[in-house]
């Protein structure tokens, strides 16, 4: 005798029906039923610790494969925890999320106190794009299929779908709705007259800029943003999710002339990237400067008192291809005092660079940040088959924003970082989430990639019991905690002295320690041994090339704990926030 079929198999077979190859959450009553369901019908779920994590994992997941990642949680205080990945999904505007929620029946008042009882509809509904409880289990497809649509058409987002009890335990009604695949939206071309515009200020430029954002990463946009640099000749500088649309490597990347290249320009073409902190909010630019902004979302337009008269709504790809028509043969002229000046300033800043990531560490001294991500992409390049292989999630102020000028990207969506809302956390969710998007989806290319998590010991903690999730499900990441021993800076470089003063110290029982501190040389390795990785204490050059050589071997989760300088008495800031006319980041 067959088992009877309930609204948890009608919700995994509309989830199947929209080709949903993965969900990532934590399960309870009565959410389990739709877990099992969903795994019974062909699709993963990857059960995690923490909501936050997974619901941070599934935003990831969206803006990796470009369709809704799903998570998928218990009711009250599942939600409570899984909103973090909600905002962390609206405030980046390209990471596409839906939620899914168990709740009490429908037939419980929001009085009652039933289990885990909330008003999720009313909570989410000012945090996302679409929140909605299906009026009745046959309606339930439809309300996946919405919500499911609107969390990536138009301006990407968040969405939410109520579960309540009943339905998921309801036996199927004898019609419900039947769903199909939802088809990507339609693009949309940009205003000729705005294009002609663009061109004209664009051929009378003669500094001009094309910033590439991590919204044409989202776009899948790289070959014809390719083709546009190459063909016009613009020096480019990628944000920081934006790096690998156009490769590190590109002779016209920026990248180490920011400053200049922000001062300088008298036309800024920005493509999928917005007018915010990332890049100023505008006050970097040239005064006087023409700026042309290429968006899905007119919003966007103008933002910071940007002049929006020469910005388009549009597709990157269409909007590109209409300019390229229009500009004809144009190419800026390599000669130009504009890409020779570039190239001073490049050159320069990457002498100084090097200095810091060549300089070996002397005997008995601590590896720095720089030194560190020198040897470490050294190693990697060599154990890689190629640079596309490599994915780097990173997270950390110091660590994040060090290794964003050291590691080249020579893919697009292959470094992923704490993004616009700055989210600490992220981390290991992230890494989780790109194992699943490069390694096991079926659009997953043949050659496999490498994930390579890069942590802040302070960033780590967020989400440190995610590493069981790693090793539950054998899933080969390359963690590397960079361990001071504080946020931003630890407390002391004296590995002997220290030790025994720490042990010691009055300040740890009467909350007085600095609130930046951590503890001390705190042992990540040994922790991660025992959540089921394999784990490293890392203090030299010649150890921390080991360690990644034999983390590259394994078949699970590695962790290298890198011990390294302190920073203790060093000037706490945040390069994104200087006011500094000109500072450099």
């Amino acid at each position: 005798m067959s088992q009877q079929q309930t609204g948890a198999h009608l919700i995994a077979e509309t989830l199947r029906a929209l080709e949903v190859p993965v969900i990532f959450g934590i399960v309870g009553i009565p959410v389990i039923e739709v877990a099992d369901a969903c795994i019974a019908a062909g699709i993963r779920f990857i059960s995690f610790r923490n909501e936050q994590a997974a619901s941070y994992a599934a935003t990831a997941y969206g803006y990796l494969t470009g369709r809704p990642g799903v998570c998928l949680v218990v009711g009250g205080p599942g939600v409570l925890h899984a909103m973090a990945g909600v905002g962390n999904s609206m405030v980046n505007t390209t990471f596409p999320l839906l939620l899914l929620a168990g709740a009490a029946p429908t037939g419980d008042s929001t009085t009652k106190g039933s289990f885990q009882q909330l008003d999720q509809v009313a909570l989410l509904a000012p945090h996302t794009k679409l929140a909605l409880r299906p009026p009745s289990l046959e309606q339930l497809p439809n309300a996946i299929r919405d919500a499911y649509r609107a969390a990536f058409y138009g301006r990407p987002g968040a969405t939410y779908v109520d579960l309540p009890a009943d339905y998921i335990q309801a036996p199927i009604p004898s019609s419900p709705s039947r769903i199909s695949a939802v088809e990507q939206a339609p693009k949309i071309l940009a205003d000729p007259e705005r294009i002609r515009a663009i061109t004209a200020a664009l051929a009378a430029s003669k500094s001009p800029l094309v910033i590439i954002g991590k919204g044409a990463a989202y776009a899948r946009a790289e070959a014809d943003i390719r083709g546009f640099v190459d063909a016009t000749q613009i020096p480019f500088l990628p944000t920081p999710q934006g790096k690998g649309v156009v490769p590190d490597s590109h002779p016209l990347n920026t990248s180490a002339a920011r400053s200049a290249t922000l001062k300088g320009a008298d036309f800024i073409l920005l493509i999928g990237a917005r007018v915010n902190w990332i890049l100023h909010f505008g006050t970097r630019f040239r005064s006087g400067a023409k700026i042309a902004q290429v968006d899905i979302c007119a919003e966007e337009l103008g933002r910071n008192g940007v002049d929006s008269s020469l910005s388009v709504i549009g597709d990157i790809s269409a909007v590109l291809a209409q300019l390229r028509e229009q500009l004809g043969g144009y190419a800026h002229p390599s000669s130009s005092p504009w890409r020779g000046a570039i190239h001073e300033s490049s050159t320069a800043n990457t002498r100084k660079a090097r200095v810091k990531e060549d300089a070996v560490t002397a005997p008995g001294e601590r590896l720095s940040y720089q030194r560190t991500f020198r040897i470490v992409e050294d190693a990697l390049l060599q154990l890689a088959a190629s640079p596309e292989q490599l994915v780097y999630v990173s997270e950390g102020a110091n660590t994040m924003d060090i290794s964003r000028s050291i590691f080249s990207i020579a893919a697009p969506r292959q470094r992923l970082d704490a993004g616009t809302y700055a989210t600490m956390g992220v981390g290991l969710g992230y890494a989780i989430a790109a194992e699943m998007a490069y390694n096991h989806s079926p659009s997953s290319s043949s050659s496999p990639k490498r994930v390579i998590a890069i942590e802040g010991d302070s960033a780590l903690g967020f989400s440190l019991a995610e590493i069981e999730t790693m090793a539950r499900y054998r899933l080969p990441i390359i963690i590397m905690v960079m361990n001071n021993g504080g946020v931003y800076h630890g407390i002391s470089d004296d590995t002997t002295e220290f030790r025994e003063v720490w042990e010691k110290d009055e300040r740890r029982l009467e909350g007085t320690l600095p609130s930046t501190a951590l503890g001390f040389e705190t042992e990540y390795d040994v922790v991660a041994r025992g959540l089921g990785a394999k784990g490293w204490r890392v203090e030299t050059e010649e150890e921390l090339k080991s360690a990644v050589e034999e983390a590259w071997k394994h078949q699970g989760p590695s962790l290298l704990n890198v011990i390294i300088r302190s920073g203790a008495g060093g000037k706490l800031s945040f390069g994104w926030l200087e006011k500094k006319e000109g500072a450099k980041l």
